[in-house]
């Protein structure tokens, strides 16, 4: 039986449904299901391109790597397994004491909402993510305000993970 998470952009009041992936991905589903809910500060990606992402307290039961890719396409939601010397960097822009400067590291819950990403980064090089899920319902209304976050900004904007 199919599992279903709710992911929101809580400012904009724009939810989306997402189908765990089960049979690709069953350590990570397991691990981000037990784990749910999970909210954070959302951000836009820089070097992604297409990406809105939040970054919380580690999920240390996921694998390092499930399902991996570096060009997720559009309604993808992957997991990032990030050590603390990976995301520290004053670079990043991640505010002293946020969850990207936890001694124990972070998780990176990241959604894809268009085409031609690549999982590149300056600093690290390839970044491959565990694809667990994909949006299977609102992806055009999460899309338009992921875009919007995108012209706008973040600011005040909470990325919320829950069962559904």
């Amino acid at each position: 039986m199919a599992r279903y998470m709710s992911i929101t952009l809580t400012k904009a009041g724009v939810t989306c449904r997402a189908r765990l992936l089960d049979d690709e991905a069953p350590l990570t589903c397991a691990a981000v299901w037990d784990a749910l809910p999970q909210e954070g500060d959302a951000f836009h990606a820089k070097y992604a391109r297409n990406e809105v992402y939040a970054l919380v307290p580690r999920i240390t039961a996921a694998p390092h790597r499930e399902n991996p890719t570096v060009t997720p396409i559009p309604g993808d939601v992957c997991l990032f397994d990030f050590e603390p010397w990976e995301i520290g960097n004053p670079a990043y822009g991640y505010e002293p004491g946020s969850a990207a400067h936890h001694a124990q590291g972070a998780t990176d819950l990241a959604l894809f909402y268009g085409r031609n990403n690549l999982l590149i980064n300056g600093d690290l090089g390839w970044v491959p993510g565990s694809v667990f899920a994909t949006i299977d319902d609102g992806l055009a209304d999460l899309a338009e305000a992921c875009n919007g976050l995108w012209l706008r900004g973040v600011e005040g904007e909470t990325l919320a993970f829950a069962r559904a």
